[in-house]
């Protein structure tokens, strides 16, 4: 060691250097503090920004009448990706270098969704179920091999309720993928029925008496005007096809109905429903 810095060694007052920390401290204190208000101040003007934001599209929608499926979609979808960035832009004001987080978000996000690939797939055919509305709560439907009534159209998955009153949860993807029967979608169906008599029977007194029987039911439209025809000469009956139009909900109270109305009518008229028959040719042979 030299003698000049011996000399300025010697020459410095070590007593104080806990007050040059303690000063240096306070500094530090003070500027992270300041960063710390800032950040919290971003964080919470930001998320009061982003009600305010949500609030205004869920009103807008209101206006529009829009799903309530889609409305709380996009609104959520809105809500978090604003969040997101806040939440970066509070930690920026830190002091915290962002470029790392988002490389950080990007490669867990590339990762997560490769390990979540059907859920990806799931949630964008929600996505489209949301946009494009192949089908509503309430509706009855079949997709994906199932049958039911629409109860929840969530993001991942479908909620039918069975006939016999099961819950089934199918995922959107399979429903997507698959041919959808929405049988609510329009205001009236057709009841398609074949009535099969003997071919004694009077052609004329069958199709008089099945008129007669869909005149006296209410639930039956009167426009289109049923349908009422000789389809198919079988091998054991004369087949009629049967063609009412109803409003979708009384289908199957219709449908019900009628046939029971044509059985007791057909058996008090004397009209019969053949049962299959074949005629056995017998020939003695020399």
């Amino acid at each position: 060691m030299d003698e000049d810095t011996t000399t300025a060694l010697t020459g410095f007052d070590w007593t104080t250097i806990p007050q040059l920390l303690q000063d240096k401290g306070v500094d530090l204190g003070m500027e992270f503090g300041l960063k710390l208000v800032t950040a919290l101040a971003i964080f919470l003007i930001g998320k009061f920004a982003i009600r305010l934001v949500v609030s205004a599209i869920r009103k807008v929608m209101n206006k529009q009448k829009v799903d309530k499926t889609l409305e709380t979609f996009i609104c959520n979808l809105v809500g978090t990706s604003l969040l997101v960035v806040v939440i970066i832009a509070a930690i920026g004001a830190l002091g915290v270098e962002t470029t790392s987080f988002i490389a950080i978000f990007g490669a867990a996000g590339l990762a997560i969704g490769l390990a979540l690939q059907g859920s990806l797939s799931n949630f964008a055919s929600g996505v489209l179920i949301v946009l494009f509305r192949p089908y509503r709560v309430g509706d009855f439907v079949e997709a994906a091999g199932i049958a039911g009534s629409v109860e929840q159209v969530q993001i991942l998955t479908t909620i039918l309720k069975t006939g016999d009153n099961k819950q089934i949860i199918v995922p959107n993807s399979q429903i997507m993928d698959s041919i959808i029967t929405n049988y609510s979608a329009n205001d009236t169906r057709r009841v398609d029925m074949v009535i099969g008599v003997s071919y004694d029977d009077d052609l004329d007194k069958v199709r008089k008496t099945i008129e007669e029987l869909l005149a006296a039911e209410d639930r039956i439209l009167p426009e289109p005007a049923p349908k009422i025809a000789v389809s198919e000469l079988g091998d054991s009956s004369v087949n009629f096809i049967v063609r009412p139009w109803v409003n979708t909900p009384d289908y199957w109270g219709v449908m019900f109905d009628l046939t029971e109305a044509i059985k007791k009518r057909f058996d008090k008229e004397g009209i019969s429903f053949p049962y299959p028959q074949q005629d056995v040719h017998l020939y003695k042979q020399a």
